[in-house]
């Protein structure tokens, strides 16, 4: 069943990985972009774009560039969170080697990541351990981004 359209407010990286899904799901599915006022709207926007068949909504990009920019700024000032980037560099480049943009920012290859993985889980496919392993230290740096996002919004 579809959810309502997450918020970016509240949490920016669900609110990405929710645009993707929706955009592969009007992709798989063009015959439904009517059934809710949210999936027309959504279609419309893939139309206008010109993304029918590929790439990602503005709304999801501009998102995508606003936690690349935090990201890029906690770099610089949060240590430990530089630290937690650091640990999960190798398997960022290795991520990022098998894809067809090996020059991808990290925050966009962390939330490649969790999509493929949703997408195996979807499809009733076994994850590995390692796998599993750096799914849980990306989660944990979105998160930390998400949160980070949402206070740095609250309090504009």
């Amino acid at each position: 069943m579809m959810q309502m359209m997450k918020s970016k407010k509240d949490n920016i990286a669900e609110y990405i990985l929710y645009l993707w899904q929706m955009e592969d799901y009007l992709r798989a599915f063009p015959e439904n972009a009517d059934a809710t006022p949210e999936l027309h709207e959504l279609n419309e926007m893939m139309h206008r774009e010109g993304i029918i068949e590929g790439g990602h909504l503005a709304l999801a990009n501009n998102a995508l560039a606003e936690l690349i920019d935090l990201h890029t700024t906690l770099l610089d000032e949060d240590a430990m969170y530089r630290a937690a980037i650091i640990r999960l560099q190798p398997s960022l480049n290795l991520l990022k080697a098998k894809t067809d943009r090996p020059t991808m920012s990290d925050i966009e290859a962390c939330l490649v990541l969790l999509y493929q993985i949703m997408l195996l889980r979807l499809q009733k496919k076994e994850i590995i351990p390692e796998t599993a392993s750096v799914q849980q230290q990306a989660t944990q740096v979105l998160t930390f981004l998400s949160r980070t996002y949402h206070d740095d919004q609250a309090a504009l």
